[in-house]
Formats: C-alpha cells, sequence, structure tokens
C-alpha cells in the first residue's frame, strides 16, 4: 500500500519551500506531492469582497472529508480528480486535476495534522517549526509578490486571523509530529532530513 507523509507548520513556515527542494534533490518519480490549499471549500455562492473575509486559517474553512477520501483512494492505488485553488479570486477553480497513485504521498499544508481522520490513514506526520518574525515578513512579501495583495490586507488578516488560528490551532498541533523540523536559517538541514527520511520510506 502506499505511504502518506503530512507535513505541517505555520504559514509561511517554509513547508512548500523545503518540500520542493527535497522533490528537487530526490528526483524520485515515486513521490506525488499534495498542497492542502486545494481543498479549500467552494465558495461560488459567495461574492469576492465576501469571500476575503473568510477565516482560511480555520478547520472549517477546509474540505475534510472530500480530502480524506481522497488521499484513502491514493493510498489503495487509485487515481484521483484534484480539486485546484486560486488564491487571486478566494475560491476553486472550475477545473480539477488528475492525480495518479504513488509509492510516496506527500500532503503539505498548514493544518496537516489538525484532524484526526487524517492522522489516521497517514504513515509519518512531520511539523516544520519557524519563529514568528520570520513567518511574518516571508508572508508580505510572498502575498504581494505572488498573490498581488496589498501590504495593508496582509498585515490586517495576519494579526486577524493568521496569527491566532496559528496560536489556538497550527502549533498545538505540533504534538502530533513525528519529526519536528526547524527552520528559522537551517533550511539545508531541514532539507537533508526531511529528503533522507522520505527516501528510506520510499524504498521500504
Amino acid at each position: 500500500m502506499n505511504k502518506i507523509i503530512l507535513i505541517g507548520g505555520g504559514s509561511a513556515s517554509g513547508k512548500t519551500y523545503i518540500v520542493t527542494r527535497v522533490l528537487k534533490k530526490l528526483n524520485n518519480e515515486n513521490i506525488t506531492h499534495i498542497s492542502m490549499d486545494d481543498y479549500y471549500k467552494d465558495l461560488s455562492n459567495l461574492s469576492e469582497e465576501e469571500r476575503k473575509k473568510v477565516n482560511f486559517d480555520h478547520p472549517k474553512s477546509l474540505d475534510w472529508k472530500l480530502m480524506v477520501q481522497q488521499l484513502k483512494d491514493l493510498k489503495a492505488g487509485k487515481s484521483i480528480d484534484k480539486p485546484k485553488y486560486n488564491f487571486v479570486i478566494h475560491n476553486r477553480e472550475k477545473e480539477t486535476e488528475k492525480v495518479e497513485p504513488n509509492k510516496i504521498i506527500l500532503v503539505e499544508g498548514i493544518m496537516a495534522l489538525v484532524n484526526a481522520d487524517l492522522r489516521k490513514i497517514s504513515d509519518m506526520r512531520v511539523f516544520i517549526s519557524c519563529i514568528r518574525e520570520r513567518r511574518f515578513l516571508r508572508r508580505l512579501i510572498r502575498d504581494h509578490e505572488e498573490r498581488g495583495r496589498s501590504y495593508e490586507s496582509i498585515i490586517e488578516q495576519y494579526f486577524a486571523t493568521v496569527q491566532p488560528m496559528f496560536e489556538e490551532i497550527i502549533q498545538p498541533s505540533k504534538n502530533y509530529a513525528d519529526v519536528v523540523l526547524e527552520n528559522s536559517g537551517f533550511e539545508n538541514k531541514a532539507i537533508d532530513v526531511l529528503a533522507k527520511i522520505i527516501e528510506e520510506m520510499a524504498n521500504s
């Protein structure tokens, strides 16, 4: 049976960066990367202004039922039609993405370790730890440059929902991790450790 590795951590803690570097380092075709962001609920019933006000850092913002079922399918060797999320419009796209099963499925997102049903079907749980100041600066730069958001809106959202939800929900999920990797200036070490873990699981 295929194996699922969960990779959680605060927003802008470096999860995607580390996973991308690990995949490049391993260059292993038996590994598939799934972003939990694609499982944000469909908000087509709301206006764009209303969607901007949604707390995307709360577990209620995710379609857990669909995510867990699709990951179960991938683990069992079945392909899925994964939803695709668009950060610019704060909603799912109409098109889905065909994802084939693979030996290792990396599931990455801020709430990767939060849900009990998701943890239950996983084979390894990793938490990327990063100091608050570094996460804030990374998010400020990323959301402005990559997602076209104003600095004012980024800062407002960060202190209204991102940081409070980190303290209430994301940080406590660290207790469920099998491995905690520090990413506050030690990216290369975190990449090497995660790459070794994934490689061993892929070859076992």
